[in-house]
């Protein structure tokens, strides 16, 4: 059998494991023979120690001061974060030993370490979660262009450096060949699909209902380009205007937007329709949004989202709740017939779907049938999975162990016909 491939994950954006995603594609390699080890900053409630060794995963932390906001901010933030991530790199290197880098965006900063391991026959991937500089611009609403024109020479050069790049979706992909230049065969969709047995078994907890018929749910990050206050004017139609006491709003999770959407949520009258939780632990979160009536992903159109495929549609759909969106195009292909869609950015669309839905018991419980179908056949991590272990498997093609870990694995049709629709995009 062909020694163990070793492989150091860099992340900056969160702690691991709190990050699911750089989570799920650890234990993934783990549990197919390669020694993993992770780099990342340290959680501020959770995560705490600088080093700990999780289910055979080597695990290395730093303390990093999140910036405040500002140009000067995000430099320092990043710039500690690169040489505290390079030298703990190098603790690696002499402890553990590692033949591939696998760095996780944003920010699209690893390239330069994944440069200077390149000099000593390193191998280097590139996981693009998100397009960082269309993140940048929808933070900052188009202002420091030269920061921006940066970004996006930044991720020109994680595209070059790497062996291998891996995305969330066809979009992201088609995005890489074109801007980037990558080669078809070099970049794999692996969706950050939920894992199936989390969602299994999951009782109901309602005591958020407070009394309402429906409960609508939001679950994730609030930040600008989340658009939750959609979400919120959206309760401010559907009660004020037209007379809906029966509905209630649960939004789980948290983001830099807080403080503004508990304003607004006060301004328009709505403290008794809408309960904020902040971040909640996963058992926590699956059993209260299991027991809500209708997930919302008030996502608006815009450079970022457009090419984004949101987690939280998966989570709506992994639990059977039915969802409303805007029509985005990674939206549709994610829910297809489990969503009804509004037109980008039409609140009273988007309005008109929710009314829709709270009347129509029976079509909720088709939609989120059919939702779950989807995950389970197409979208679950079991699926996507093997698509990180073909990266793998053609980054290492003398491993024997992983190629019997592909072989025998089933592919998702799914996967196969994204290969084609991208595939003629950029033909």
């Amino acid at each position: 059998m062909a020694k163990a491939e070793k492989v150091l994950m860099l992340v900056e954006n969160l702690s691991v494991p709190a990050d699911p995603r750089v989570w799920r594609e650890a234990r993934t390699l783990a549990q197919q023979g390669l020694q993993v080890c992770i780099i990342s900053p340290l959680g501020a409630t959770q995560d705490r120690e600088r080093y700990i060794c999780l289910n055979g995963i080597h695990i290395y932390r730093y303390r990093l001061s999140v910036s405040s906001g500002g140009s000067k901010g995000y430099l320092l933030e990043y710039a500690f974060a690169m040489l505290m991530t390079f030298l703990l790199s190098l603790q690696v290197w002499f402890q553990h030993g590692f033949d591939v880098i696998h760095a996780a965006n944003p920010p699209d900063l690893f390239f330069a370490i994944g440069l200077f391991y390149r000099l000593f026959g390193k191998k280097f991937i590139f996981d693009q979660h998100d397009l960082a500089p269309e993140m940048f611009q929808i933070k900052f609403q188009g202002r420091m262009r030269m920061i921006s024109a940066c970004l996006r020479f930044f991720e020109w050069c994680s595209y070059r450096t790497s062996h291998l790049v891996i995305t969330t979706n066809a979009s992201q992909k088609q995005m890489a060949i074109k801007r980037g230049g990558c080669k078809f065969e070099n970049v794999f969709i692996v969706r950050n699909g939920p894992e199936l047995h989390r969602y299994q078994d999951v009782v109901a907890d309602h005591s958020l209902r407070n009394g309402k018929r429906i409960l609508l749910a939001y679950v994730g990050v609030m930040a600008a380009q989340d658009g939750v206050e959609y979400a919120i004017h959206a309760m401010e139609e559907l009660v004020h205007r037209r007379k809906h006491q029966d509905v209630g709003l649960i939004l789980m999770g948290d983001g830099d937007q807080v403080p503004a959407l508990r304003a607004l949520t006060h301004s328009l009258a709505l403290d008794d329709y809408i309960h904020f939780t902040g971040w909640l632990v996963k058992d926590e979160m699956l059993r209260y949004l299991a027991g809500s009536d209708i997930g919302l992903s008030p996502d608006p159109s815009n450079e970022l989202n457009d090419y984004s495929t949101m987690l939280k549609t998966m989570e709506y759909m992994a639990l059977g709740k039915p969802v409303i969106a805007f029509d985005l195009p990674e939206t549709r292909i994610t829910a297809q017939d489990a969503a009804l869609y509004a037109t980008a950015n039409r609140l009273d669309e988007f309005v008109d779907h929710i009314e829709i839905l709270m009347a129509k018991q029976e079509l909720r419980a088709t939609m989120g049938e059919k939702g779950q179908q989807r995950i389970e056949e197409h979208l679950c991590w079991e699926k996507n999975r093997q698509t990180l272990l073909r990266a793998y498997r053609c980054l290492f093609p003398a491993n024997q162990q992983l190629r019997l870990a592909l072989e025998e694995a089933s592919q998702a049709t799914l996967l196969q016909a994204e290969e084609l629709i991208v595939q003629s995009l950029v033909q």
